[in-house]
């Protein structure tokens, strides 16, 4: 198999990477950002619009650039080693995968447009208290009413909620609280009546939001599929989203993994750079092993996630999942250890990597959870 990349891969990998050299490169400038209302700067966000980043996923029919998992790939890679604010994942990534594959064709034509230009802020609202990782635990209620639903709940670490103009939101139809089926999604206007949003910082920097909704309102023809059977489409949007993650946690991976080499290189102890202790050499090659394992298993992920089969695709992600969760510990742990106490400073970037590594396996299941879920497939 041919992995090296094509022209047009090798361009927009080179022109990614210029342009988060030039917004991310002086780190101080992304607590400036932070400090902003929606924790990202827009006029990056706008930058993103203009040079096509943001129309990756989206079809060429609704003004996108019809890309696939291995260009996300390379963005998001990029975007780990930048430390990215911007929610590119949660709305050009997962919210836009969503709407793909389970949009009408007028409703495509409504959104995705918007989501190339930026004009529009896709945030998938899915996690509920109880809910844990599983994606098909839903309590949150959507009622028929005359050709609309009637939505009532409330859903927790809404990723990018707060500067979301549309939130895709899991309601259950019918069934008990854990069934497969009964499950749809609705599109819905984020300044709807009866939205309200708390807004929070994470412990990575970023931004998450808790959504009640209260008697909203929304038309029927806001449902992504058949009402009642969206697990597939959640699922397969998720999928996606996870090898997204993947990529970025190589990317945090590899940046964090050259600042601590050069670390080691520079500090001097006893007249000697501590690089020369052999201790310290092993443990710098374990970090790199840690890493290329993981970049395999994430351009695994990548290439298997379009599969139309569920049990492939699944498998693929899970297996990714688990390799990068356990290499994302590993090399986030020894980087703070071989810095000391700088490591963990909030003037440092090793320790922000690490906590973003953190979050990363967190999200949609650590990996034990997905090291479950092959066992279970397995047996």
């Amino acid at each position: 198999m041919d992995f090296d990349l094509n022209d047009d891969q090798r361009m927009l990998q080179e022109s990614v990477a210029r342009m988060l050299a030039s917004a991310y490169g002086d780190f101080t400038r992304r607590r400036t950002y932070q400090e902003q209302p929606d924790g990202f700067d827009r006029r990056v966000w706008q930058e993103y619009a203009q040079s096509g980043l943001l129309s990756l996923n989206i079809p060429e029919r609704y003004g996108g650039l019809g890309q696939g998992a291995v260009e996300t790939f390379f963005v998001m890679e990029a975007f780990g080693g930048s430390l990215a604010l911007e929610p590119f994942l949660t709305s050009s990534v997962l919210g836009a995968a969503l709407v793909r594959h389970g949009g009408s064709e007028a409703l495509q034509a409504q959104i995705l447009p918007h989501v190339a230009d930026g004009t529009a802020i896709l945030a998938l609202a899915q996690v509920e208290r109880n809910s844990r990782a599983d994606l098909g635990f839903v309590e949150f209620a959507a009622l028929e009413d005359d050709g609309h639903y009637v939505l009532n709940g409330d859903k927790s670490v809404v990723l990018g909620g707060g500067a979301a103009t549309h939130v895709i939101v899991s309601a259950r139809t019918a069934g008990a609280s854990g069934d497969p089926l009964g499950i749809s999604l609705f599109i819905v206007d984020a300044g709807s009546a009866g939205i309200t949003r708390r807004v929070y910082a994470t412990q990575d920097g970023m931004q998450a939001a808790e959504i009640s909704f209260r008697d909203v309102r929304v038309p029927a023809a806001a449902a992504l599929g058949v009402p009642g059977q969206g697990l597939a489409i959640l699922t397969r949007g998720v999928d996606e989203a996870i090898a997204g993650l993947c990529a970025e946690a190589v990317g945090a991976m590899d940046a964090l993994t050259a600042m601590t080499v050069e670390y080691l290189k520079t500090r001097r102890q006893f007249g000697v750079p501590i690089a020369s202790f052999q201790a310290l050499q092993h443990r710098a090659v374990d970090m790199r092993m840690a890493l290329e394992q993981a970049r395999s298993m994430a351009i695994y992920a990548a290439l298997c996630v379009a599969d139309g089969d569920e049990a492939t695709r699944r498998w693929a992600v899970s297996a990714a999942k688990v390799q990068i969760g356990q290499a994302a510990r590993f090399i986030g742990q020894q980087a703070v250890q071989l810095h000391g106490g700088i490591g963990m400073t909030m003037e440092y970037k090793a320790g922000h990597y690490f906590k973003r590594l953190t979050m990363i396996d967190a999200q949609f299941g650590d990996w034990r959870h997905h090291l479950r879920g092959l066992a279970a497939r397995a047996a």
